[in-house]
């Protein structure tokens, strides 16, 4: 887990452009499945639409507050909660409990890649609805592994960005490191030198599959820096989560002229 239900991200700097809405909403996967959402869309877009996946508590106030960054950063963003099969679309009404690992991993256990595909499908769909002609994933934790994955050209997305996703196989399920062959688009994956949930054995096996896949990619390591060093609260890596944002927004603006289609996954 990433993030305390108090936590908030950093700050980039100076609004570029208003946000003309944000707020809360429900989605309906491509298999009938209402889940939550929360979406940001800017005054002045930059034709990039991002979605934004959780750690795996799922959507709480740090991704509202993400996606209404990106907005003021120009691009429109979108945040899925994955709980909706399990848990209900309405997740603003969950209980500060639900968050606790007792609780929680009865609704982990029940997640499927199949399942995720069709939530992270649909908020492409919304995105590129309101004229988003990019689509970049953006993750955190167990949503920056999921990030990984939407690299597969089946998604059709501009690129992928993760921070500190295990890239590794987990419960014998591969990770994005054995789903490396089938990987297509750029890889942005950012990662804490402290942290003690990922090795650098672990980074350096996916950059090496990366490049035998020849997947383009940059991997960003910062030194001492923790599993969820992306925080406002956390203000001695102020300068890594700054750097951070500088390479978020980058990625983001470079790959603004790659456009994708309406594909689903």
């Amino acid at each position: 887990m990433c993030y305390e239900s108090d936590a908030v991200p950093p700050v980039h700097g100076p609004a570029v452009t208003g946000v003309a809405k944000s707020g809360p909403l429900t989605l309906t996967s491509i298999d009938g499945t209402p889940f939550g959402a929360f979406a940001a869309v800017p005054e002045k877009g930059s034709g990039v639409g991002v979605v934004v996946l959780p750690d795996n508590r799922g959507l709480s106030s740090f991704y509202g507050a993400l996606c209404v960054r990106l907005a003021e950063q120009g691009h429109s963003a979108l945040a899925v909660d994955y709980f909706g099969r399990t848990a209900g679309s309405e997740y603003l009404d969950r209980d500060a409990d639900f968050a606790e690992t007792e609780n929680l991993f009865p609704h982990l256990v029940r997640l499927t890649p199949d399942g995720l595909d069709a939530g992270i499908t649909a908020a492409a769909e919304r995105l590129r609805a309101e004229g988003a002609r990019a689509i970049v994933t953006l993750g955190f934790c167990f949503g920056g592994r999921q990030a990984f994955r939407t690299a597969a050209p089946r998604f059709d997305f501009a690129g992928v960005i993760g921070f500190y996703g295990f890239p590794g196989a987990l419960n014998g399920a591969p990770g994005p490191t054995e789903l490396a062959p089938g990987l297509t688009a750029p890889v942005l994956a950012l990662w804490g030198g402290g942290d003690p949930h990922i090795s650098g054995e672990a980074v350096t096996a996916f950059d090496t599959a990366l490049t035998d896949a020849n997947c383009p990619h940059e991997f960003v390591t910062y030194p001492s820096a923790p599993h969820g060093f992306f925080e406002l609260g956390v203000a001695q890596f102020a300068t890594a989560s700054a750097d951070a944002w500088h390479r978020v927004l980058n990625f983001l603006t470079a790959h603004a002229s790659r456009p994708t289609s309406s594909s689903s996954a």
